[in-house]
C-alpha cells in the first residue's frame, strides 16, 4: 500500500499544509491535461476536427447529453460544473495508470470533498429554489399516511448518507484496482520463468483499469445529475 502514501515532491520531510505533494502534483497535472484538451486543442475550431479536437467535442457531447438526459432544460445551466467534475476524475485516474505516478482519487481526502460540494451545492440550491419545498423530497406523498414519518427518516438518514457513498464508490474502485495491480507485479518478480503468467493478468487488468478509469468518472457524474435533478424537482 506504499504506493498511496502522501509524500513531498520535492523533498524527504514532514509534510505540512502548504508542503507540494505528489497528490498535489498529480492533481495539477489532471487540471493542466483537461485545459490542454478542452481550450487549447479546440482553439482553432476546424471544420475538420483533429484526434484531440475530436475528443474534446465527444467529452462534451457526452457529458452534455447526460445532464439535459437526467435533470431536463433546468439543469443545463450547471452543465459547465459537471463537466469540470468528469475531466478532472477521467484526467487523474487515467494519469494514474502512468507507471510510477500517483493516484490522487485513491483517497477519501480527495473524493470526500469533491462529493461534499456536490451535496451542499445541491442542498442550498434546493433552498435557494424551493425554500421548506424541498423539505418535500424527503415526504413520500403516495405511501399511506402511517408510514409517511417513518420513509421520510429513512429518505432523510439516506439524504446524509450520500457524500459518503459518493467519496468511498470511487476511492474504493480505484485503490483496488491499484493495489491488485501491485500484487500481480509482485508475482511477476518472484516466478522467475514462469513471470510471464502474472504479466499476462497484469496487462488484462490494466485494460480494464482504463475502463474503470471512466466508469467511475462516469458514475460519479451520474450521480452528480440524480442530486441535482432532486434540488431542481424535489417533490416525490
Amino acid at each position: 500500500m506504499d504506493q498511496f502514501v502522501v509524500q513531498p515532491f520535492f523533498s524527504d520531510g514532514p509534510v505540512g499544509m502548504f508542503t507540494v505533494t505528489n497528490a498535489t502534483v498529480w492533481m495539477a497535472l489532471a487540471v493542466l491535461c483537461t485545459v490542454l484538451l478542452l481550450v487549447v486543442t479546440t482553439r482553432g475550431r476546424n471544420v475538420v476536427p483533429t484526434r484531440a479536437q475530436s475528443m474534446a467535442e465527444l467529452s462534451y457531447g457526452f457529458v452534455y447529453k447526460m445532464v439535459h438526459d437526467v435533470t431536463g432544460r433546468d439543469g443545463i445551466k450547471y452543465f459547465p460544473y459537471v463537466m469540470t467534475l468528469f475531466m478532472f476524475i477521467v484526467m487523474a485516474n487515467l494519469l494514474a495508470l502512468i507507471p510510477t505516478s500517483f493516484a490522487p482519487t485513491s483517497h477519501i481526502a480527495v473524493t470526500a470533498v469533491l462529493a461534499l460540494l456536490v451535496f451542499f451545492g445541491v442542498t442550498i440550491l434546493g433552498f435557494v429554489k424551493h425554500g421548506m419545498g424541498f423539505l418535500g423530497l424527503f415526504w413520500v406523498s403516495e405511501a399511506p399516511l402511517i408510514l409517511r414519518p417513518v420513509l421520510a427518516l429513512i429518505e432523510l438518514i439516506s439524504y446524509f448518507v450520500r457524500p459518503v457513498s459518493h467519496s468511498i464508490r470511487l476511492a474504493g474502485n480505484i485503490m483496488a484496482g491499484h493495489a491488485v495491480l501491485k500484487v500481480f507485479a509482485g508475482f511477476a518478480g518472484a516466478l522467475g520463468l514462469f513471470a510471464f503468467v502474472p504479466v499476462l493478468a497484469i496487462t488484462a487488468i490494466y485494460a480494464l483499469e482504463v475502463l474503470v478509469a471512466f466508469i467511475q468518472a462516469y458514475v460519479f457524474v451520474m450521480l452528480t445529475c440524480v442530486y441535482l435533478k432532486d434540488a431542481l424537482h424535489p417533490s416525490h
